[in-house]
């Protein structure tokens, strides 16, 4: 694991030289294929080195991160045509990396903590330096806020824990319970923030409308998922407090999922849509995580890495069209068919998979999901059922108001789609459709 920290660190002087943009990018392209070519991973931790090793649960949240921070690069063209600083907008970008790739491999808990926290810092900055609107200010501090408020009781519980067990090593802790109901609520309540689960997930569709579109990428790919990694990890020392308490959870999730899709079905930003359709898969992620089944746990760890990249490349799309036209607003985005069919294919492939379609990651996610919570509770059928409609109708909604429909007559000819864009939707695309070939990694892990 050092060898793939000290290859990020050693790029980290290239971005002071000029015209470097792509030369860091194809590096850490090939530092995506270098790792994947290494997954010899079990469902023990393996590649240890100081505090860091490496099981299939880490693997694929590094992955996720090297590949999506990856594109991201690809994403921001703008940021390198206009010099909007560029060589701070990289340095930023790869800090931002260290920091996930410190904190999926971390060994210990407190330092996963410490990095945990420490990744909200280059996500703050990629929001407020390359921004939108004014308001992005109120954004990122809500960003702050929510997170930092959950995080000391948090910070709390790990000192306890330390002075009872004297270890924080992942490994040695998997021996032990605790049955505080506040200890269980101090140390998940950081990770249902983060996630976000409804009803505390306010601070996410602000942020988002307000990021460029690397910072939705980033947001919507990997900074979420945080949350269902750490409550993978921490759930472990709480069984039987979980077992009392994950009714709570799974009933606030269960019903606000389906409210946040009711929600989508009426925004006319297409951020804010896209945005608000992220809380509504992170619910039922969170549901899988509650309901304490193996094939629950499995199944939110393939709706992770598969709504990563889904999620990903919507707002990477969303994006093409505002730099095109200039909004975001649906009435404006109409009948872009008529402009860029290619593009249009693209939306119809990615909006396929959000509404989780055949040969989707998102599919068998979701199936081994909905078999958690049937098997969890037979009431949950109903929401269940009434959330995978309206995630397919706020799917179909999108794309049918965005691609098709009458075109604003502001709208005049402007450049088509270029290579760049076409190879971006590509690398979305190809891994959420090609990982279901392999899908014991995800269904093995434990």
């Amino acid at each position: 694991m050092m060898k793939l920290l000290f290859f990020i660190i050693f790029i980290c002087p290239m971005c002071y030289y000029n015209n470097f943009y792509w030369m860091v990018q194809l590096m850490l392209m090939l530092i995506s294929f270098m790792f994947l070519l290494v997954n010899n991973k079990f469902n023990y931790f393996c590649e240890v080195s100081y505090f860091m090793g490496c099981d299939i649960l880490s693997y694929g949240m590094i992955m996720l991160s090297l590949w999506v921070i990856m594109m991201m690069m690809i994403a921001s063209m703008s940021v390198y045509n206009n010099n909007n600083n560029n060589k701070l907008f990289i340095l930023n970008s790869l800090f931002l990396l260290i920091f996930l790739v410190l904190t999926f491999s971390s060994l210990d808990l407190f330092l996963f903590y410490l990095f945990f926290e420490s990744s909200l810092i280059p996500t703050l900055l990629l929001i407020m330096g390359w921004g939108y609107q004014p308001e992005r200010i109120n954004a990122s501090l809500y960003l702050l806020f929510y997170t930092l408020f959950v995080s000391l009781p948090m910070l709390i519980g790990i000192i306890f824990i330390f002075k009872t067990i004297k270890t924080m090593n992942f490994y040695l802790m998997f021996e032990y319970q605790f049955f505080s109901n506040f200890l269980y609520i101090a140390m998940v309540f950081a990770f249902l923030v983060k996630l976000p689960m409804f009803l505390v997930h306010i601070w996410l569709p602000k942020a988002h409308v307000e990021a460029p579109v690397a910072g939705s990428m980033i947001l919507a790919g990997v900074m979420l998922k945080l949350g269902g990694y750490g409550l993978l990890r921490v759930l472990v020392l709480f069984q039987m407090t979980n077992i009392k308490l994950n009714i709570l959870w799974v009933t606030i999730s269960m019903i606000g999922s389906v409210v946040v899709s009711l929600i989508c079905l009426r925004q006319v930003d297409l951020k804010a849509l896209i945005a608000y359709s992220s809380v509504a898969h992170m619910g039922l992620v969170l549901m899988g995580i509650m309901s304490m089944y193996s094939m629950g746990y499995c199944g939110s760890y393939t709706m992770m890495i598969g709504h990563g990249l889904c999620s990903s490349g919507m707002f990477c799309l969303m994006n093409m069209s505002y730099e095109r036209v200039g909004s975001r607003s649906l009435f404006i985005n109409k009948g872009l068919i008529n402009f860029f069919p290619s593009l249009s294919m693209w939306w119809f492939l990615i909006l396929v998979v959000n509404m989780s379609a055949p040969p989707s990651l998102n599919l068998l996610g979701e199936i081994m999901l909905i078999n958690s919570m049937v098997c969890w509770s037979w009431l949950s059928m109903l929401f269940l059922s009434m959330l995978s409609f309206f995630s397919a109708a706020y799917s179909l909604y999108l794309y049918s108001y965005s691609q098709h429909g009458k075109m604003m007559s502001g709208l005049f000819s402007f450049s088509i789609s270029s290579i760049r864009e076409h190879l971006l939707m590509f690398l979305h695309w190809l891994p959420l459709n090609l990982l279901i070939l392999k899908s014991d990694l995800v269904l093995l892990w434990l």
